[in-house]
């Protein structure tokens, strides 16, 4: 039986797109502003992964200065996002799921916070968990962990629900839950998540296993 519900945030409740140029738009211009020698490709490609992916990995994958770095990751800090935001439609039925719910995000505390409470979800969870790299070296995995300790599951008791092959589904299996991708857009053929959905009322299906 399913006891525990464990969700990304980004791009697994609400799409990043839908805020993305309001949110990043000084954090893009500082890029544009201080990427000499970088590809324009890889520049556009480094801003995209600016909406699912932290950002200090993309820094560091797509060759950023240090002194770019830095100012970006002072921005950051104490960047929120405060005008409304929309879950996307089918989140209604993560907010019917019976068993205990966790939301589990990574990236700055300020921000995701701000993410949160304009999305007025806070109370949908028993817990909200962010994993700040500015702050913590803990990971997604050091959380799950901690959830199974907390709260007595057991892993096949659990499963966690996201978008990211390489982030939540990763971690997750390296302690052994299984995994649910959660991908509207039919982006990936293949995955090693246990499972793939469209749409969020598919999961009720697996809630029966």
């Amino acid at each position: 039986m399913i006891r525990a519900l464990i969700y990304d945030l980004d791009n697994t409740v609400y799409p990043v797109k839908s805020i993305s140029e309001d949110l990043f738009a000084d954090l893009f211009k500082l890029i544009d502003e201080n990427t000499e020698g970088i590809s324009q490709n890889d520049i556009n490609s480094a801003k995209e992964e600016v909406t699912r992916r932290p950002f200090q990995k993309i820094a560091d994958e797509y060759g950023f200065s240090e002194e770019l770095k830095q100012q970006a990751t002072e921005l950051l800090r104490t960047l929120t996002y405060n005008k409304p935001m929309e879950p996307y439609a089918d989140y209604i039925y993560v907010k019917s799921f019976q068993p205990d719910k966790f939301l589990v995000t990574t990236g700055f505390i300020k921000m995701q916070s701000s993410k949160v409470k304009m999305l007025g979800i806070a109370g949908d969870f028993k817990q909200v968990y962010i994993v700040d790299p500015d702050t913590t070296d803990k990971t997604k995995k050091d959380i799950f962990e901690g959830i199974l300790q907390k709260y007595n599951y057991k892993t096949n008791e659990v499963l966690v629900i996201g978008d990211d092959p390489e982030s939540e589904i990763s971690e997750a299996k390296k302690v052994g839950i299984k995994t649910v991708l959660y991908d509207p857009n039919k982006k990936y053929s293949t995955t090693d998540a246990d499972h793939i959905i469209v749409n969020h009322r598919e999961l009720s299906q697996l809630l029966q296993l």
